[in-house]
């Protein structure tokens, strides 16, 4: 029986051990940028862009199944199988647009975890974007034991921004009609459209596409066929527990916004301190506190976040480690002149996500077209239909794009 017993607890832990890869990824699809789009988003324009997000987490979640899966066929990342099977310049030039969307990707991370410290404890914006730098670094002092205590952290603050907006949401007065409607897809203006590509921007994250595909085989043993099929269907699980949870998060941003402050006497709730003012005012100072938590945990553990992800481009794309200090500079600049230059805060969190949209499809279409060849991906490789769902999703993305850039030069 004591045998039976045993043999069943290692059986659990084996099946535990290939979930929270997703969890690390996930926390990127609610950093501080889906912050500043969610809460402008409802603010603005009531339930209007529901869709959107809706919308933007189901392709996350696909996107991110299909990053594990090219991890878990051929045990390497994203930006190792482009410089094992691509040309030097194609690979060169897909390393430097990474690099700028790491950029935009910390100036989020940074202002964000900096306009929390300061919503907090009044901290100076420059200085609280230095804090959340130095932050990242003693959460990536936890890999030095592991990726497991590494994503256990990372999961716990994933859980306290999970908690917090659920909280939030219990208090809301929200309007059933006005979700159903807002699930409705059409826009209202170029405004409007500029939104939703920050909020797609803010969700598809090139960089947690780069991460995710590194996690899986650092993380998960597995080397036969079976091994193989079962630590996929693990990972779809991850992934679709860890999304969806996501999803939930950046649902329940926009429609307490829209509940508390669409067409609102309260002013200026469109940006992160306006609407830590606005649920002070238009509930209390415990509202006001959840929030501005919420938005601490999400720039704190996004920014050591996307610090792995820099690391796993660099070394992926061009085989070379920088040391993570310089690395690390190098990345936050754009966010501490930012903040050095009294640049609105929330204002240049949305313009980041905006330049992130125009960067996932440097990500998502390699890695269509990878898991699509089964001299890659051998048994694991993309049954027609998920190519077809892949080809649908990159090409809704791009139009989107498209379209953006169109309206904004007529």
């Amino acid at each position: 029986m004591l045998e039976k017993d045993a043999a069943v607890r290692a059986v659990r832990r084996r099946r535990l051990a290939l979930f929270g890869p997703a969890f690390v990824a996930a926390i990127a699809y609610v950093d501080p940028g889906n912050f500043a789009t969610n809460v402008s988003a409802g603010a603005r324009y009531g339930y209007l862009l529901l869709w959107v997000v809706v919308a933007a987490n189901l392709m996350a979640m696909f996107v991110q199944s299909l990053s594990a899966k090219l991890g878990l066929a051929t045990g390497l990342s994203l930006p190792q199988n482009c410089r094992a099977r691509y040309p030097r310049s194609v690979v060169l030039g897909l390393w430097v647009q990474a690099e700028l969307v790491a950029m935009a990707t910390d100036l989020a991370e940074v202002v964000g975890g900096a306009i929390a410290l300061q919503l907090l404890f009044g901290v100076p914006l420059l200085t609280g974007g230095l804090i959340t730098g130095a932050v990242a670094f003693l959460l990536l002092a936890l890999q030095t034991r592991g990726d497991r205590r590494y994503i256990g952290a990372i999961t716990c603050f994933f859980a306290l921004i999970l908690v917090a907006f659920l909280l939030l949401a219990l208090r809301v007065p929200a309007d059933p009609a006005g979700i159903a409607a807002g699930l409705v897809p059409r826009f209202d203006g170029v405004a409007s459209l500029v939104l939703a590509t920050g909020i797609l921007g803010a969700t598809v994250m090139p960089h947690a596409i780069y991460l995710h595909s590194a996690l899986v085989p650092a993380t998960v043993t597995a080397t036969t066929v079976s091994q193989r099929r079962r630590a996929l269907r693990a990972q779809r699980a991850d992934v679709t527990a860890a999304m969806s949870l996501a999803g939930l998060v950046n649902v329940a941003m926009l429609v307490v916004a829209a509940a508390l402050f669409a067409g609102s006497a309260l002013s200026g709730t469109d940006s992160l301190a306006g609407a830590h003012a606005g649920f002070a005012t238009a509930l209390d100072g415990s509202a006001a506190l959840l929030f501005a938590l919420a938005l601490l945990a999400s720039g704190l553990a996004s920014t050591s976040v996307g610090t792995y992800a820099g690391q796993v481009i660099m070394e992926g794309f061009l085989e070379r480690r920088v040391p993570l200090f310089a690395r690390r500079g190098l990345t936050m600049l754009p966010a501490l002149a930012v903040l050095a230059l009294g640049v609105d805060p929330s204002w240049a969190l949305v313009v980041s996500q905006v330049v992130l949209s125009f960067g996932i499809p440097f990500a998502l279409v390699p890695l269509l077209l990878l898991t699509r060849r089964r001299d890659v991906m051998g048994e694991l490789v993309n049954q027609r239909r998920t190519t077809v769902i892949a080809v649908l999703v990159a090409g809704v993305i791009i139009t989107l794009n498209a379209l953006l850039l169109a309206l904004l030069i007529s």
